[in-house]
């Protein structure tokens, strides 16, 4: 799966393993690189590039759910990892052209040179030693979970679990 086309496609069609859920605006994921454990994405479903792209309504649909998520990682890794700290949240696009959000845990156990800078400062964030694998699934699965629970606490329920 490359890119963000391909991913979309992929999660519409219920092949996508990263999904944890859909939401009213796009797809929660799990990312595909785990170096702050509980790191996550939402894709925005349709076309768009920057966050005013959207109506406002949409817009703040799309803020609710990248909060949402956030809620589900904050609640789950603040359970697995008493030195959890904080979520972090970004809209960028720089390299990505399509909207989507960023969700970042962040840890007391980070390096003290990385622990208060953007998680893009990191310089082995892409290790393969940090790849999203069968180490995450456990993981994986209590985030799609929350997520699941915080939704319908909201009375917003995901459109869709993944299969």
């Amino acid at each position: 799966m490359s890119g963000v086309e391909g991913r979309l496609a992929a999660a519409e069609r219920g092949e996508n393993p990263t999904v944890l859920a859909r939401l009213k605006t796009g797809w929660a994921v799990i990312g595909d690189t785990q170096h702050l454990p509980g790191y996550c994405l939402l894709l925005y479903r349709g076309e768009a590039n920057h966050l005013t792209d959207l109506p406002r309504a949409e817009r703040a649909d799309f803020l609710l759910d990248m909060s949402l998520l956030g809620e589900a990682v904050q609640n789950v890794c603040s359970a697995l990892d008493p030195r959890f700290r904080r979520v972090n949240y970004e809209v960028l696009g720089n390299s990505w052209p399509h909207l989507h959000a960023h969700v970042h845990p962040r840890y007391d156990w980070e390096p003290a040179a990385h622990r208060s800078s953007p998680v893009w400062t990191y310089p082995d964030r892409k290790d393969p030693r940090h790849r999203l694998d069968s180490r995450h699934d456990a993981l994986r699965t209590k985030l799609a979970e929350e997520l699941m629970r915080i939704t319908a606490e909201a009375g917003m329920g995901p459109v869709a679990e993944p299969r």
